[in-house]
C-alpha cells in the first residue's frame, strides 16, 4: 500500500478520527488505538474458529481438542 500511495481504509480513518476527535478522543490517550485493534482481532478469531469447526472433517486448531 505504500508503493501506491493507498491507506486501508479502516487504518486511515482511524488515524483521521485520532487526530480530528477533539478532546474525548484525546482522553482516551493509547486506549483508542488498543480498543478497535483487539476487539477486530478478537471477532476474526471467533469468526476463523467457527467457520473452520463447522465441517467435521476439520479441526483448528488441533491441539485444544
Amino acid at each position: 500500500m505504500h508503493l501506491s500511495g493507498t491507506l486501508h481504509p479502516p487504518g486511515g480513518a482511524t488515524a483521521l478520527i485520532a487526530v480530528m476527535g477533539g478532546p474525548s478522543i484525546a482522553e482516551l490517550g493509547f486506549l483508542y488505538a488498543l480498543v478497535p485493534a483487539a476487539t477486530g482481532a478478537l471477532v476474526m478469531l471467533a469468526a476463523a474458529l467457527l467457520c473452520n469447526n463447522l465441517a467435521p472433517a476439520r479441526r483448528y486448531p488441533e491441539y485444544w481438542w
